[in-house]
């Protein structure tokens, strides 16, 4: 006799079919879980970054704090050197405008001084000759004085126009002498154009 079970088959099938899904809702479960834990891991690294960043940005700052006191402390004492600076090179330029001004006084001073010792000179070296007053109003110079005779008087006037000091010589008077009884005796009087910048060389030299 030949039994068939018509009931097992279908059993089996369907126990296999509760274990398959009881093994498939299982598997499901686990790829939810795979998925929460690597977020958690990616919000636990951006915190990490951000703390590091957080980090590195108080560094940042502390040190450009530092840089800016220390760029203030320089600029104070590039400042004060700038003003010290100033300061002495005012009183340069007031002790150089004061060399300068003892100089002109005393090239104004010598001027006169230089042009008599020329006529001097001058009348020193020409024979015959004495010199007895002399004015000077910054563009002639007139001077009066005594010789021996006429040829004199103009070998005076040549040597002073061989000095280079007088654009001209003239003589404006000469007339002889009679309160001098034991020589003969002539008085003259000079008009002598002086040239310009000579006596201010004459100076310098």
């Amino acid at each position: 006799m030949i039994r068939i079970n018509l009931l097992g088959v279908p059993k089996k099938t369907s126990r296999g079919g509760r274990r398959a899904s009881t093994v498939a809702s299982v598997g499901g479960g686990g790829e939810g879980s795979s998925t929460v834990v690597l977020g958690l891991i990616f919000i636990g690294a951006l915190v990490v970054l951000i703390g590091l960043a957080q980090v590195w940005v108080g560094r940042e700052h502390d040190r450009l704090e530092k840089d800016l006191q220390k760029a203030i402390l320089d600029n104070q004492r590039l400042a004060d050197v700038k003003a010290k600076y100033e300061a002495s090179k005012r009183k340069a330029d007031l002790y150089e405008r004061r060399v300068r001004v003892i100089d002109e006084l005393k090239a104004a001073q010598s001027g006169p001084v230089n042009l008599l010792n020329l006529v001097a000179d001058t009348i020193n070296s020409t024979d015959a000759v004495w010199l007895e007053t002399m004015t000077n109003d910054g563009k002639t110079l007139n001077f009066t004085g005594m010789a021996l005779s006429p040829n004199s008087v103009a070998d005076l006037m040549a040597n002073l126009r061989k000095t280079g000091a007088f654009k001209t010589v003239e003589i404006k008077e000469t007339a002889q002498d009679s309160a001098v009884k034991e020589v003969q005796a002539f008085k003259f009087e000079l008009v002598c154009e002086m040239a310009p910048g000579v006596i201010g060389k004459a100076q310098k030299s």
